[in-house]
This record gives structure tokens, sequence and C-alpha cells, in this order.
């Protein structure tokens, strides 16, 4: 998957047609690492890159404004000086004045706006704009610009919207500008509801659980780096305990590797291990994201949980708690927001964290 976006950002620099990469999984599965590593590679192979992770009730234009002048910034710096690097920056200072519609930019530019260019007030006009003139100035410093954005499914439709058509006006023009993006499952839905021609424009990869041998391997290989052992039925329990999952299985390594007095690790020493893995789980992993519902939300889980891990019908959740439908439906609606939830199919609930369920049921043993 590396391999293939490099191969994607080199066709984008070159001109030629290239479809980016869109991670999408549940959390804890590597898709940050991944996009770190692919931003990594692409910095070495000398891309501009703007790199910056979608938070919860921050508009696009107020992410985008500061990473993009601090990347032309580092542009202009490393190559010889020219028109490009200006030409954009005065494109992005017509973009801030967007401060109008989204209150939250804050940025302050030096030069001035450049009359008629991403300045008309309407985001997508503007955008299309703005990504023109980078794409633009990227092409004559014969690099590409790739936007790397974390938990995308945060931003909100409209301003997702208008990326997508920013981005895809750039590709028309084969213009060296594109990005890459990884965010929860409920992302793919959102795009293709943004712009329908999303997919077009992007490969979807699902990133999830790793299968039995991958997960051996994980856990494996770096305790054989320092040269010791594990036995094979001790991972054979990581495996059960953890689903492949990949921050579980760093949990259960750690704390494998931490109680074992000697090697080869065992499977007693990982049943041992499994106690102090949970309850870091429950303390952080878990317990961070429980913590920030709100009581009708976290009753909302409870019935998720008391189902099993799911997913489950929106109607048999309404029913563990003895509604109707539609008088939940905000509470379904605010947790997919949140990130907690999403729907796999039309009408199915599931959480978008692994083993959420088994939590639940542990802090809130009795439903009622």
């Amino acid at each position: 998957m590396r391999e293939d976006v490099a191969i994607a950002l080199d066709r984008i620099r070159a001109g030629r047609a290239a479809q980016s990469v869109i991670l999408y999984g549940l959390r804890g599965v590597g898709k940050t690492v991944l996009l770190n590593e692919m931003r990594i590679a692409a910095e070495e192979a000398g891309l501009a890159t703007v790199a910056f992770e979608a938070p919860e009730g921050r508009s696009l234009p107020a992410m985008l404004a500061p990473n993009l002048r601090a990347a032309l910034l580092r542009m202009n710096r490393l190559r010889a000086a020219g028109e490009g690097v200006k030409n954009a920056l005065k494109a992005l200072a017509g973009f801030v004045k967007l401060k109008a519609s989204y209150a939250d930019i804050e940025l302050a530019l030096d030069l001035a706006p450049e009359p008629g260019v991403a300045d008309s007030g309407d985001l997508e006009t503007d955008l299309t704009d703005l990504i023109r003139s980078l794409g633009e100035t990227a092409k004559v410093y014969d690099t590409a610009i790739v936007l790397f954005v974390d938990e995308l499914q945060y931003v909100e439709e409209a301003q997702l919207a208008a990326l997508i058509t920013a981005l895809h006006a750039a590709n028309q023009r084969r213009l060296p500008i594109t990005m890459v993006g990884a965010g929860l499952p409920q992302l793919l839905g959102q795009m293709g509801r943004a712009k329908s021609y999303a997919e077009r424009l992007f490969v979807f990869e699902p990133i999830g659980a790793l299968d039995k041998e991958g997960a051996f391997a994980a856990v494996r290989d770096p305790i054989e780096e320092e040269e010791e052992r594990i036995d094979d039925d001790a991972l054979e329990l990581i495996f059960e305990q953890t689903g492949g999952y990949p921050y579980f299985l760093q949990e259960w390594g750690k704390q494998s590797w931490d109680i074992a007095e000697a090697s080869p690790i065992t499977k007693g020493d990982v049943a041992d291990a499994s106690q102090a893995a949970i309850a870091q789980l429950d303390a952080s992993f878990f317990r961070v994201r429980f913590d920030r519902l709100t009581p009708a939300e976290k009753r909302y889980i409870r019935a998720m949980a008391e189902l099993g891990a799911g997913p489950h019908r929106s109607g048999d959740i309404a029913d563990v708690l003895g509604v109707k439908v539609t008088s939940v439906a905000p509470t379904r609606n605010q947790l997919i927001s949140k990130g907690m939830i999403y729907s796999p199919n039309h009408g199915d609930t599931a959480f978008t964290v692994p083993m959420f369920d088994e939590f639940v049921r542990r802090i809130v043993p009795d439903f009622n």
C-alpha cells in the first residue's frame, strides 16, 4: 500500500493521472501510523507535504490556512526563490478573508491578496482557486503538494465537498497537488455523499485487524530482534485475546514482555499479563472515549453493548432501551458525529472502537 501511494504521488508530480488513497477503518488499526510513514516517504522523495489532523469543532479553512502557509514558506527556503510561492501566498491571503464565514481562522499574512483570486466568500469557488494556485506553484518548483489529513470524518460534509471539488479540478488540469487521507469507516459514505465522483478521484483502502500470520509476526519479530523468544501457544492466546487488532497486540505484547521473568515468554505469562493489558486499555484507550459522552449517549452505548459486539439494527437497540427508534435517532446521530459509532449498512449501528462492548459491560455491569 505504501509503495502504491509512492507511485501515485510520483505520477501526480509528473503531471500524469493517478488516484490517491483514503485509508479507513476502526480505531487502533494503524491508519495514523501508515499515514505518517507515507508522509515521511513523500518528504524524502522531495514532495511538499501539508499534514494535519481534522479535530471536531474546527473548520477546514482554519486547519488548511496555517499549514499551507508553512508548507509554502518551506518550499521557498528549500528551492530557488521565485514568483511562484509569492503568487500562491497572495491566493492564500485572499482565502483567509473567509474569516467572515469561518471565524476560527487565525492567520495574518503580510502579502496583499490578489484581487479576484480565492476571495469570493464561496468556499467551493475559493478553495478551487487556492488549490489551483498551489498546484501551479508546485509545477514551477518541479514538485507536488500532498495534503495528509487524518481524522477526515470530522470535516463537515459541505466543506469536504468543496475540498473534493477543488482537488478534482486540479486533477483535471494535471496539476501536481493531491490528498492522502485517513478516517473512520463512515468516511467512505461521507465522501460519496459529498461528491459522487470521489470514488474516481481516490482509492478507498480498508485497514483492519491483522490475520493470524501477521499478528504472530507483529508480536514475535520484535521479541526475536532482542534475541529472546515467545512460545507459539502464547502467540495463539494473544491473538485470541486481541482479535488481531494492532493497538491491542502492542498492549498485550508489552505487558507480556514486562511480566515474563525468562525467555521464552509462555502462555502462562500471557494469561497473567492479560489483566494488566485490559486494565491499561480501560484506563486510557477506552475510558477517554467513554468519558466525553453525555448521560443519554452513555445509555445508548450501554444498550448496544448489551447486544454484543455488533453491528446491530437500530430497532433492536431501541427495543433494549424500551423506546421508539425515532426518539433516540438524535442521540445516535450525535454518537456518529463524535466518531463513537457508525452505520456499516442502512439501519445498522456498530462501534468504531474494537471490543468496546466488553469495556462498557465491565464498567456498567447492570443495565436498566
